[in-house]
C-alpha cells in the first residue's frame, strides 16, 4: 500500500511538473507570435511613411537620411521575421535541438542571425547620427562629398560589417551555442575554451556599445548646433525656418532612436561582456534570457519612431497639449489663437500704424470699438 501510494504521488508530481513546463511554452510561444505580429505591422507601416518621404524629398538633403532610416527599417523588418520563424520552430519542437538539429547547423544560422540583426540597427543608428552631424555643423562639406550614391555605399559596408562580425565564430570554427534557456542561439559566452571565445563576444558587445556612444556625442553636438543657429537666425526668413524644422524632426528622431537602442540593447550587451568575463554560472541564464526579450522590443519600437516622430503628428499634439493646458478656450469668436497671432504679425510687418484688422487673414479697414463690434458679431 504504501508504495502504490508513494507510486500515486510520485505521477501526480510529475503530471503537475508537465503542466506547469506545458503552461511556460505556451505562454513563450504566445508572447512571440505577439511580439513577431507587432513588429512586422509595425515595421511595415513605418516603410510606407519613409518610402512616401523619401519620393517627396528625394533631391534634397534630407534624402540621406530617409535611405538610411529606410534601411535600418527594413532591417528590424526581417529581424522579427526570420528570428521570430526560427524562435517559434524551436518551441514547436520542444527545444529538443538534438533531435531536430544534430549538426548544429540551425543553431549556427540562429546565432548569425540574432548577432546581425542585433548589431546592423546599432550600427546604423550611429551611422545616421554621424551623417545628421556632418550635414549640420558642415553643410556644404556634406552636400559635395555625402552624394546619393556614396550613401548607397555606405549603407551596404555597415551591413557587411554586422555580417562579417555574425560570421566570424563560423570563420574561426568556433561554433554557436544553444543557450541555457534552449530557445535560442548566440556566442559560446560559458566555458570558454580560450581567449578567442572570450574575444568574439567582446568583439559584438563593444562595437554595440561604441555606436551608442558615438550616437550620443553626435546628436548632442548636433542638437547644440541648431540651438545655436535657430537663436541667430532672422525670424522673418521662412526658408531657414523650415529648413531648421526638418533638422529638429530628424534630431528628434534620432534622439528617440538612440534612447530606445539604449534601453534595450544597453542592459543586454553589458550582460553579454559581464558573462563572457565570469565563470560558469546557471543563474545567469534566466537573466540573460530577459535582457534578449528586452533587446527584440528595439525593432517593434524603431519603426513608431518615425509614425509618431513626424512634424504634422508633433505639431498637433502640441496644440493639444496647449489646449488642454491653457484655462481658456482655444477658439475665441470662432478663431484659433495661433491664427490671430500669425495674422497679427502679418499687419505688423505690412504696417506699422494700427490701420487694419485681422480676422483669419481677412484684412478689414480701421473703425471704432462700436463698429468693429458689429462687424465682429456679424460674422
Amino acid at each position: 500500500m504504501s508504495y502504490n501510494g508513494t507510486t500515486k504521488a510520485g505521477d501526480l508530481s510529475s503530471n503537475s511538473m508537465c503542466n506547469k513546463s506545458s503552461s511556460k511554452r505556451d505562454v513563450s510561444v504566445t508572447s512571440s507570435v505577439i511580439t513577431m505580429t507587432v513588429g512586422i505591422v509595425s515595421n511595415m507601416l513605418a516603410l510606407f511613411i519613409l518610402l512616401k518621404a523619401y519620393r517627396r524629398f528625394r533631391f534634397k538633403s534630407k534624402a540621406s537620411f530617409l535611405l538610411f532610416a529606410s534601411g535600418l527599417v527594413v532591417t528590424d523588418f526581417l529581424g522579427h521575421l526570420i528570428n521570430g520563424s526560427l524562435a517559434l520552430y524551436v518551441y514547436a519542437s520542444n527545444k529538443d535541438w538534438e533531435t531536430f538539429d544534430p549538426k548544429q547547423v540551425l543553431c549556427g544560422f540562429f546565432g548569425v542571425c540574432m548577432a546581425f540583426f542585433g548589431l546592423s540597427p546599432l550600427l546604423l543608428g550611429c551611422v545616421m547620427a554621424v551623417e545628421r552631424c556632418v550635414g549640420v555643423t558642415q553643410p556644404l562639406f556634406h552636400s559635395t562629398t555625402w552624394t546619393s550614391r556614396h550613401m548607397g555605399s555606405l549603407l551596404a559596408s555597415t551591413w557587411l560589417l554586422a555580417l562579417l562580425v555574425a560570421l566570424l565564430p563560423v570563420l574561426v570554427w568556433r561554433p554557436y551555442q544553444v543557450q541555457g534557456a534552449r530557445s535560442w542561439c548566440f556566442f559560446r559566452m560559458v566555458g570558454a575554451r580560450d581567449w578567442l571565445d572570450v574575444l568574439l563576444p567582446m568583439l559584438f558587445s563593444g562595437l554595440g556599445l561604441l555606436a551608442l556612444l558615438v550616437s550620443f556625442v553626435c546628436n548632442t553636438v548636433t542638437g547644440f548646433t541648431l540651438l545655436w543657429s535657430t537663436l541667430h537666425w532672422r525670424r522673418d526668413d521662412y526658408h531657414r525656418h523650415h529648413k531648421s524644422s526638418l533638422h529638429f524632426e530628424m534630431i528628434c528622431q534620432l534622439l528617440a532612436i538612440m534612447m530606445v537602442s539604449c534601453m534595450c540593447w544597453g542592459p543586454f550587451l553589458v550582460t553579454v561582456i559581464i558573462v563572457s568575463l565570469q565563470a560558469q554560472q546557471q543563474e545567469t541564464y534566466g537573466y540573460l534570457l530577459l535582457t534578449v526579450r528586452l533587446a527584440t522590443w528595439n525593432q517593434i519600437l524603431d519603426p513608431w519612431v518615425y509614425i509618431l516622430l513626424r512634424k504634422a503628428v508633433l505639431k498637433k499634439l502640441f496644440q493639444l497639449v496647449q489646449r488642454c493646458r491653457s484655462p481658456f478656450p482655444k477658439h475665441t469668436f470662432g478663431w484659433p489663437f495661433s491664427v490671430l497671432g500669425s495674422s497679427g504679425e502679418t499687419c505688423t510687418s505690412t504696417s506699422s500704424r494700427a490701420d487694419c484688422i485681422c480676422l483669419d487673414r481677412i484684412f478689414l479697414p480701421a473703425m471704432d470699438e462700436a463698429e468693429a463690434a458689429s462687424q465682429f458679431w456679424h460674422f
